[in-house]
């Protein structure tokens, strides 16, 4: 294993996807001087603890950069709140001047990070859902009055429900949401009316080392243009049910979905 007992890798703790410190999603942003080997990633995200930390490291043009994410347990294909961490970090150690925007290469292709004020927005791709039955795992987590419809991508199986209270009284059953074959579930709901919300969401992911995801910005990649269609609002303001609470901005465009939020640092250091 790599020796990390130089102090040369950078390491801020950020809550994504909320102005407070302690809500939101947590992320760990990593910013090393000299690359660390896949297993040392891992075994940092998995020594944290949350959902994803974020590894950034410079590309050959100004203002783009190379970013990965890892939860507890494995490499994570695309990750929202790790990158909006990853992109205030950025700017608050000043590696980038948070004015122009910045560009990470990932696992699902080029991301577009920009900065407007204190709210950073993402460029991340719309991904299409493909309507799908009930997983038999979950037959008896919910009565069928109560879903709306179920669809899937490679990563979630969404599932609507007919009211907020639904979404926010689930209790997840651990045994069932590992034994699904997609890596996590995505509950979502029309907000109450009264909400200051659009929709409302919470997303399970045991199978990749998260009971549940505090916020999470590539689920909108999917529940953003469902929404979208659904209530015929082409902007969306989003509440994220986690115990940490969240709220995201969502704009889907075309076969693109622009996710923008606001960051808060909780700690900052280095690696011993």
């Amino acid at each position: 294993m790599e020796d990390m007992s130089s102090p040369s890798t950078s390491i801020t703790w950020v809550d994504a996807f909320t102005a407070r410190p302690f809500g939101g999603n947590p992320a760990a942003v990593c910013l090393p001087e000299t690359p660390l080997a896949d297993d040392v990633m891992q075994s940092l995200a998995f020594e944290l603890g949350i959902a994803e930390t974020a590894f950034v490291s410079p590309a050959d043009a100004p203002g783009e950069f190379h970013l990965r994410w890892f939860s507890p347990t494995t490499e994570i294909d695309l990750c929202g709140h790790a990158t909006l961490a990853s992109a205030h970090a950025m700017r608050e150690r000043g590696v980038v001047d948070g004015t122009s925007p910045i560009t990470f290469h990932t696992r699902s292709g080029p991301l577009i990070a920009t900065f407007d004020g204190e709210r950073i927005a993402l460029n991340f791709p719309a991904t299409p859902l493909t309507p799908a039955d009930l997983p038999p795992d979950l037959e008896t987590e919910f009565e069928r009055s109560e879903i709306v419809s179920v669809g899937r991508t490679s990563f979630f199986c969404m599932v609507t429900l007919t009211t907020e209270a639904a979404v926010r009284d689930y209790q997840p059953n651990v045994a069932a949401l590992t034994s699904m074959p997609d890596s996590a579930l995505l509950l979502t709901a029309a907000a109450e009316a009264s909400s200051e919300a659009d929709y409302v969401l919470r997303v399970f992911g045991p199978r990749v080392g998260i009971l549940e995801d505090p916020a999470t910005g590539s689920a909108q990649c999917a529940a953003g243009p469902y929404w979208s269609e659904v209530l015929g609002r082409p902007e969306l303001v989003v509440h994220q049910l986690s115990s940490r609470g969240a709220v995201l901005h969502v704009r889907p465009d075309g076969d693109r979905v622009h996710i923008a939020g606001n960051a808060v640092t909780v700690l900052s250091g280095h690696l011993c």
